[in-house]
């Protein structure tokens, strides 16, 4: 195990079992990468430096006492929309945010399994951009071309996995914010059943189309951090029937009809798939079939779905929005979503919140003819550091959904996705969906899994200081 990437989170687990590493060592390893990549990929909104050690000094006694749990003494990383007990959740905003008093629930499972939590990465503000950059904190960058975002709004924990500042993280998905910065930096994102992992102190984030999800580079580490965060609290209104994801890692998925779905659904301003991302998922297509699965061209009926999304999203944006304690500062894109958000908060929300039952039969029912649906993640590679930042409220929602039309129906539904890597366009990573019925995650882990064992995508580092990008292809 060497100190200028982390080991992975079950290799770091099993080494620190072992007693061939201490967790001192690694924590204090993963807070020194962060450190010195802050001024240049600048993942991390807060590093939790002395607490850390502290935890990792504890987590060692433990371990020098014969104590086993499934993360005792491995750093991780969670987003900053996340408390975590003794430090601010500014979720990218402006101005100075008081302490929280105790760790949400997703926290503490992981603090439960044993993590030591080194930090709280960047998010653009309230999570509503497929970048991550804002005066609160400044740009994060991708590991693979510093020039260009690493996507959003899990921007900071994709970068720092990715980078190999920490073996694995949590991010949060709301139209895509696991699965797109997954795609953009070349990892595993799980996006999982809602539910799944608790968002509490919030029961239903964003109206629940928002859930926590797991980012690493390889799916056996993204299916252990899932298990070790699943669970809820006592209050959660969603609470799935639970799921072993480390386990499903090592199945064989068995002969699967797969539906290959290129059309984008329904928005309000064009989305258009470039020719060099289809290519990449059309090639990864081709893979699975070549593993024995039936793969052909469908699309589910989405129909009209963006009209339920709508004022779920906004509505959220207004929640998150009136607990901010400097309003003043937010974006105006912020406030003018928030002012929308409590304009449809009445009659359009319930109506948006029906339709979900619809949407389920109605979309379920293609899952009678196949059993996953693969898709783009995002219809083009990830844009220069930047090109949304200043943009108005109508020009940033077209350039955003030009770029990611592909994700968000998932987050309306509840259902599981898992984003997998697809290639490369001119250096810049792009992914592709692996998206499932309720419940479906051990059955995408394991498809997941199969596509990996073959095409190895984790072999494939960020460049370091002096290298070229490479253009590696599936």
């Amino acid at each position: 195990m060497t100190s200028d990437r982390a080991a992975g989170l079950a290799e770091s687990a099993r080494a620190l079992a072992a007693g061939e590493v201490t967790s001192r060592g690694l924590v204090a390893e993963a807070l020194a990468r962060i450190e010195a990549t802050q001024g240049s990929l600048n993942a991390f909104r807060v590093i939790r430096a002395e607490a850390a050690l502290a935890e990792a000094k504890a987590a060692d006694a433990e371990l020098a006492a014969g104590a086993r749990r499934p993360l005792l003494g491995v750093p991780v990383a969670v987003k900053d929309d996340m408390d975590v007990a003794g430090e601010p959740t500014a979720f990218g905003c402006c101005g100075e945010f008081p302490p929280v008093a105790e760790d949400g629930e997703a926290v503490r499972r992981l603090r439960a399994a044993g993590a030591v939590i080194v930090g709280k990465t960047n998010t653009c503000e309230l999570g509503q951009w497929p970048f991550t950059e804002g005066p609160a904190f400044g740009a994060t960058r991708n590991p693979w071309h510093p020039d260009h975002t690493p996507g959003g709004s899990s921007g900071g924990s994709a970068a720092a996995v990715a980078a190999g500042l920490v073996p694995a993280a949590l991010g949060s998905d709301g139209a895509g914010s696991v699965r797109i910065p997954a795609s953009w930096t070349h990892l595993i994102g799980i996006k999982p059943q809602r539910g799944r992992i608790s968002t509490w102190p919030r029961g239903e984030s964003f109206q629940g189309i928002t859930v926590n999800g797991t980012l690493a580079r390889t799916v056996a580490d993204a299916a252990l951090l899932l298990d070790a965060a699943a669970g809820n609290h006592d209050l959660d209104p969603h609470r799935p029937p639970a799921v072993n994801a480390s386990e499903a890692v090592g199945r064989d998925p068995g002969r699967l009809r797969i539906a290959l779905s290129l059309k984008p659904p329904f928005t309000a301003v064009p989305a258009r798939l470039q020719p060099e991302v289809r290519a990449r998922v059309v090639r990864l297509a081709e893979k699975l079939g070549a593993l024995g699965h039936f793969v052909e061209e469908a699309d589910p009926p989405y129909g009209q779905i963006g009209l339920t999304f709508v004022p779920r999203a906004t509505v959220g944006i207004a929640e998150w929005a009136g607990d901010a304690p400097f309003p003043a500062l937010l974006d105006p894109r912020t406030r003018s979503a928030a002012r929308l958000g409590r304009f449809l908060g009445g009659a359009p929300l319930r109506a948006a919140r029906r339709a979900e039952a619809v949407l389920h039969r109605r979309i379920g029912a293609f899952y009678e003819s196949y059993d996953v649906i693969l898709a783009p993640t995002t219809a083009a590679p990830p844009p220069r550091v930047g090109a949304m930042l200043e943009l108005g409220g109508f020009a940033t929602d077209r350039a955003m959904i030009a770029a990611c039309p592909y994700a968000w129906p998932w987050n309306v539904l509840g259902w599981p996705g898992v984003n997998v890597p697809a290639g490369f366009v001119d250096g810049l990573p792009v992914g592709a969906q692996l998206l499932g019925p309720a419940n479906s995650e051990p059955l995408l882990i394991s498809l997941a899994a199969q596509l990996e064992a073959d095409l190895r995508w984790y072999e494939l580092w960020p460049p370091q200081q002096g290298e070229t990008v490479p253009a590696p292809v599936v």
